[in-house]
């Protein structure tokens, strides 16, 4: 069995975020382009002091330090880490946090929580991951991943989705796992999407000079 440490040491930085679709279509065109955010900020955000990481969390950690993503959007997805020096951060996916975990090699995670995916909620709530049920489907999209790494609180939501229900370390083993393919896929979809807001950014120059 693959150890968490040894799972942080497993894997390589890769690159960016899958879009989702057309869900909340109208709230993405309004927001900052994941690319635009990073170019302001860098790829990697420096981890801070914090004692209470659930408290005020999408003020402290609004994007995804790794790709630029917001985080609330992405609430079913996200993970919030705290690390035994009492550092703290927060990601958009488990794909992200494989990369956290890369990158921050001498610290050792103390406490990780994970939005629960079967919640009603609209911003769904956080749980330890300990006590989630993560499925892994091949068949669906993930946030970041061509294969969903979701998590539950409730057990029998994650086995009524029909697919592989897994602990959260071996979630994040398939994260590792993934992170070359996933990376490809998200380089080639942030290409094509970029093209297309150019080409009608130069569509709207046109009809705007006649």
């Amino acid at each position: 069995m693959i150890t968490r440490r040894q799972l942080m040491t497993a894997a390589s930085l890769g690159a960016i975020a899958v879009a989702a679709g057309g869900r909340n279509a109208a709230a993405m065109m309004k927001m900052e382009p994941p690319w635009e955010w990073q170019k302001k900020h860098g790829v990697v955000s420096p981890v801070r002091k914090d004692p209470e990481p659930t408290k005020d969390e999408f003020k402290k950690y609004p994007r995804c330090p790794y790709c630029g993503m917001s985080r609330k959007m992405w609430s079913h997805t996200r993970h919030l880490i705290q690390y035994d020096d009492g550092t703290a951060e927060g990601t958009c996916s488990i794909r992200c946090l494989a990369v956290a975990f890369a990158i921050n090699l001498d610290r050792g995670p103390k406490k990780i929580w994970v939005g629960d995916a079967g919640s009603d909620a609209k911003i769904k709530p956080l749980i330890e991951v300990e006590k989630a049920t993560y499925i892994l489907d091949p068949n669906k999209m993930g946030t970041m991943t061509h294969r969903r790494k979701w998590a539950y609180a409730d057990a029998a939501k994650a086995k009524a989705t029909g697919a592989k229900t897994v602990t959260f370390d071996e979630a994040l083993q398939a994260a590792y796992e993934d992170l070359g393919r996933d990376s490809m896929m998200v380089r080639k979809r942030r290409a094509e999407k970029r093209a297309h807001m150019m080409k009608k950014m130069k569509m709207m120059k046109e009809m705007q000079k006649n």
